[in-house]
C-alpha cells in the first residue's frame, strides 16, 4: 500500500553521533537527497574525538550553502548515554517546529528511502507512531550478524514485551517516526532511561498514553565503518528497565 508522503510536512531527522566520521558524510547525503522539501537532518554530537563534530559542521556549512537551513549540529559536551542525546535533538527538534521526528543511527544500519514511507503511513493513518521494525512479516536482519547478537536481539525484544504487556514486536528498535504531539504528550524531559533502553522507555509510555503504534518492514544493515556503541553496562539497562517501567506503573 502506498501512501501520500507529505513531502512539505516538517521532518526533523535525529541522528546521534560519538566517533562516526567516516559514516557521516554518505548518510547525510543520502537523508538530504530524500524527495522531502520539509526535511531537516540535526547531528547530536557527543565531543566525538575522531572529528565528527566538525565534520557535521562543515557538512552544514555545505547543505545550507543556498540559504535554507537544511542541516544543523547540536554539539554536547558529554557522552552520557544515547538516550540523553536524543533527549535533547529530539526536544530541541519540536522547538523548532517539527510536525514530525525521525529517530536514526548515524552507521548506515538503518535504511535512509523507508522515511517517506514512513510518514506517508503517519500522515494517512494518524498514528503518533511508526516502527521501522526488524520482526514484523517482511522485516530481516543483516545475513552478517552472528548467531549470537540474532538471539540477543531476540530475546531482549521478547524480554521486554512480555514484561511490559506490550504487542510492539520491535519494541527495542531504534528506527521511528514520532508525531510532535506523541512526543509532548510523553514529555521527554521525564524520560529515566540514558542507554538503548530509552527506546522501550519511550514507546511504552506514548502507548500508555494513548498513542497508537504501526510497525512497517525494513531490513538491518551491519554497519561497515566504526564500531558498535553497545556494553555490558547497556545491555544491563536494558534488562533492568522493563521492570522498573511495570512496577512504577503497574
Amino acid at each position: 500500500m502506498t501512501y501520500d508522503v507529505g513531502a512539505d510536512t516538517a521532518v526533523t531527522v535525529v541522528m546521534p553521533t560519538y566517533n562516526e566520521a567516516a559514516n557521516l558524510p554518505r548518510m547525510a547525503e543520502a537523508v538530504l537527497q530524500l524527495p522531502l522539501t520539509g526535511l531537516h537532518l540535526k547531528i547530536v554530537d557527543d565531543s566525538s574525538p575522531d572529528g565528527t563534530g566538525r565534520i557535521a559542521e562543515e557538512l552544514a556549512e555545505k547543505y545550507n550553502a543556498d540559504g535554507q537551513r537544511r542541516m544543523s549540529v547540536l554539539h554536547r559536551t558529554e557522552k552520557d548515554g544515547l538516550g540523553r542525546a536524543y533527549t535533547a535533538g529530539m526536544s530541541a527538534a519540536l522547538d523548532e517546529g517539527a510536525a514530525y521526528v525521525v529517530q536514526m543511527d548515524a552507521d548506515g544500519s538503518h535504511p535512509v528511502d523507508a522515511v517517506p514511507r514512513m510518514l506517508g503511513t503517519a500522515v494517512a493513518t494518524g498514528v503518533g507512531l511508526v516502527i521501522g521494525s526488524r520482526y514484523v512479516e517482511g522485516g530481516s536482519l543483516d545475513e552478517d550478524w552472528g548467531v549470537h547478537r540474532v538471539l540477543l536481539s531476540r530475546f531482549a525484544n521478547g524480554y521486554a514485551r512480555a514484561v511490559l504487556g506490550t504487542k510492539i514486536r520491535d519494541i527495542t528498535a531504534g528506527f521511528n517516526l514520532w508525531s510532535a504531539t506523541t512526543l509532548r504528550d510523553v514529555d521527554l524531559a521525564t524520560l529515566d532511561s540514558a542507554g538503548y533502553s530509552f527506546q522501550v522507555e519511550l514507546k511504552y509510555k506514548a502507548v500508555r498514553a494513548g498513542h497508537s503504534a504501526v510497525e512497517i518492514p525494513i531490513r538491518f544493515e551491519e554497519r561497515t565503518e566504526g564500531v558498535s556503541k553497545m556494553t555490558l553496562r547497556t545491555q544491563l539497562e536494558s534488562a533492568v528497565v522493563p521492570i522498573r517501567l511495570r512496577l512504577k506503573h503497574k
